[in-house]
């Protein structure tokens, strides 16, 4: 479990990497076209705004590997262990249900939609860039299995 672990943090860190390495390569020949060649540069723009999406999901769901993910922990630390191992679950089911409703399926539905249209300054399918969500969607689902397994071993151990 803890080398796929170690497997999808270093691809999305190199996703993530490189997404935000071409933003700033992008963003510098948008000035660079604008400002020095007086013939500004439709398309980089265009896919500076879709690689921030990418980088921005491959992000979060580096957050879901960490259990970095929103909680508010003043209330659960509180309660017991048992309860304390209940809702850090429970955290994880959640997450795990809104990645495959929203990301998976959602994005899926979107994603098949979106084949058809094209981007204005691309000309490729904007499907294509939204192949990102359902991707991150089964990475979350991934991540929070593998979640769920750890917080059941660390609670065998303190018991």
């Amino acid at each position: 479990m803890k080398t796929l672990r170690n497997v999808l943090n270093q691809l999305l860190h190199v996703l993530a990497g490189v997404s935000f390495l071409a933003m700033v390569a992008l963003t510098c020949w948008q000035v660079i076209t604008r400002y020095l060649l007086k013939s500004p540069s439709t398309w980089s723009e265009e896919l500076v705004s879709y690689l921030f999406a990418w980088a921005s999901l491959f992000g979060a769901s580096l957050v879901t590997g960490e259990r970095g993910h929103m909680n508010i922990p003043i209330l659960i630390d509180h309660t017991k262990p048992n309860m304390q191992k209940f809702f850090h679950i429970f955290g994880e089911l959640v997450a795990f249900a809104f990645s495959a409703i929203i990301l998976v399926y959602g994005g899926t539905q979107i994603t098949q939609l979106a084949m058809g249209q094209m981007t204005s300054s691309l000309g490729v399918a904007v499907g294509v860039f939204y192949v990102v969500l359902p991707l991150c969607g089964i990475l979350n689902m991934i991540y929070t299995i593998l979640n769920i397994i750890d917080i059941c071993k660390t609670e065998k151990e303190v018991a």
